[in-house]
């Protein structure tokens, strides 16, 4: 994860997350969900004015699930076209 403007901390209280997306870093985590379900979370850093329209969803599934979804997000946004790189921060020696 990573941040294109300003410092944004994503939360996701139910699996017990809190991550910051940083400007020139990634971060990354991860959790094991162990019940199907919508779960909701948030940016919980005041990065702006549009901070209280960061809502997060996660939505967990068995693997077929998963599978019909990855198949019709494959045909529903594959365009061919890369995103741009992301630039990373690094350390001058």
């Amino acid at each position: 994860m990573t941040g294109a403007d300003v410092i944004h901390s994503f939360a996701v209280p139910s699996f017990g997350i809190k991550i910051d997306a940083v400007p020139g870093r990634i971060n990354d985590t991860w959790f094991k969900a162990t019940i199907q379900g919508t779960f909701h979370g948030q940016c919980s850093e005041l990065c702006g004015k549009d901070h209280s329209f960061m809502p997060i969803t996660v939505r967990v599934t068995d693997d077929k699930g998963f599978a019909a979804w990855a198949a019709q997000a494959k045909q529903k946004y594959a365009d061919g076209v890369s995103p741009p790189p992301t630039t990373v921060a690094a350390a001058q020696q």
